[in-house]
């Protein structure tokens, strides 16, 4: 069984930026070891935010339990 790694909220917004630049979610998805539908469900999240900004947004997308 594959190991979950888990990015930080400011690694997940620098995976949206690649995409942002021209790189295809094909090729992020296969290099940080996620699915494509991940990264484009990341892009509708983070997309166009920055790094201080989606920080700042966890408790409206994860609420503590």
């Amino acid at each position: 069984m594959a190991q979950r790694r888990r990015l930080t909220d400011e690694q997940i917004v620098g995976v949206v930026k690649q995409l942002e630049a021209g790189r295809t979610a094909a090729e992020v998805a296969r290099e940080i070891g996620v699915s494509t539908y991940t990264i484009y469900s990341w892009k509708a999240k983070f997309g166009g935010l920055e790094p201080n900004e989606a920080t700042k947004l966890r408790p409206f997308f994860w609420p503590v339990p």
